[in-house]
């Protein structure tokens, strides 16, 4: 185990010398040369106020995405729940984006755009959680579920937003996902965040472990299991609403992460949820890095200026080709 975390955080080091030499505007050797304590005011504001918070962010929410992944998987035992389609995602989302067309939050108020977003997240949460009703225990009516909770969250932030159409603008990163523009302040507030719900969800890390065996087995090992499996649930929507509010709806990070995580680290999730966030955070920060050298070769190929191609588009894709790809070679899976 010690060895796999030593490769990830290794290739976490790499995805993050890849990001700050990704982008516009400032050759390689530039960023080195600034790094060292050289180059121009210009060059040390672009790399110190914007290269290396955006980097930063997407580490954080990129671990905060699948630690909230595996902690919903473990607690309602479905691998198919993911902050995307339990509700979570579409309702701090639309949380958020309600939040901002009331007045009520904006980006000079990113504080309130996360209390507004883990509302929304919670309320997504406790709608699948109505709605399953005593089907919470079936995979496969939970998933069904979480699908119709999204799609209704989902149509409600378009009708906010078709009520706000001047709003469009400012929520669309919250829509797809993306790190561009990211700086301290969004930091700053992110790793608290992440950093105290990331810890309560490890504590819960022995319950969540019982969990994943079923609730007669957690019962009988003397485990008050619809209290473990609120303060989990809390705790999952808390990571996400946190993300969300700082990068966006990534599609597909919380619900393939943890099974990679799962793969590498085993079911004992005192490892796996902190082995999830690594890889959570490699997998974020490699696919911006790879966002933003794409987008400067669409640009010169294009030949044209500004094309940006935010990272919540290419997880989205990678992410729908790698599970139908699980999918297509399981097919006798039940999940």
């Amino acid at each position: 185990m010690s060895r796999r975390f030593a490769a990830l955080t290794a290739l976490a080091a790499v995805c993050a010398a890849l990001e700050l030499v990704a982008g516009r505007g400032m050759s390689p050797a530039t960023v080195w040369d600034v790094l060292g304590g050289g180059g121009d005011a210009t060059e040390r504001h672009i790399l110190l106020q914007l290269r290396l918070p955006r980097l930063l962010v997407a580490l954080g929410a990129g671990a905060s995405l699948a630690v909230a992944g595996l902690v919903l998987q473990s607690a309602l035992r479905n691998p198919l729940a993911g902050p995307e389609v339990t509700g979570v995602t579409p309702g701090a989302v639309l949380g958020a984006v309600t939040a901002t067309a009331l007045g009520l939050a904006g980006w000079d108020s990113p504080l309130a755009v996360v209390l507004a977003a883990c509302a929304g997240g919670c309320t997504g949460a406790a709608l699948l959680w109505l709605l399953a009703g005593r089907g919470r225990g079936d995979p496969a009516a939970t998933a069904v579920h979480g699908v119709l909770v999204s799609a209704v969250l989902g149509g409600l932030t378009a009708m906010v937003l078709l009520v706000e159409p001047g709003e469009l603008g400012s929520v669309v990163q919250w829509l797809v996902g993306t790190t561009e523009g990211r700086v301290w302040q969004h930091w700053h507030l992110l790793w608290p965040w992440a950093l105290l719900w990331g810890s309560a969800a490890w504590l819960l890390a022995g319950p969540l472990t019982l969990l994943r065996c079923g609730d007669e087995t957690a019962l009988a090992a003397g485990l008050p299991v619809r209290r473990a499996r609120t303060l989990a649930l809390l705790c999952a929507v808390a990571l996400t609403a946190g993300a969300v509010a700082a990068v966006g709806a990534l599609g597909f990070v919380g619900l393939l992460v943890p099974h990679l995580a799962v793969a590498l680290f085993g079911a004992d999730l005192r490892v796996g949820l902190p082995g999830a966030a690594v890889v959570g955070a490699v997998v974020v920060c490699g696919a911006d890095a790879v966002a933003q050298l794409s987008s400067r070769l669409l640009t010169a190929a294009l030949e044209t200026g500004g094309l940006t191609l935010p990272v919540g588009a290419l997880t989205a894709c990678l992410g729908a080709v790698l599970l139908l790809a699980v999918v297509r070679r399981t097919p006798d899976r039940t999940f």
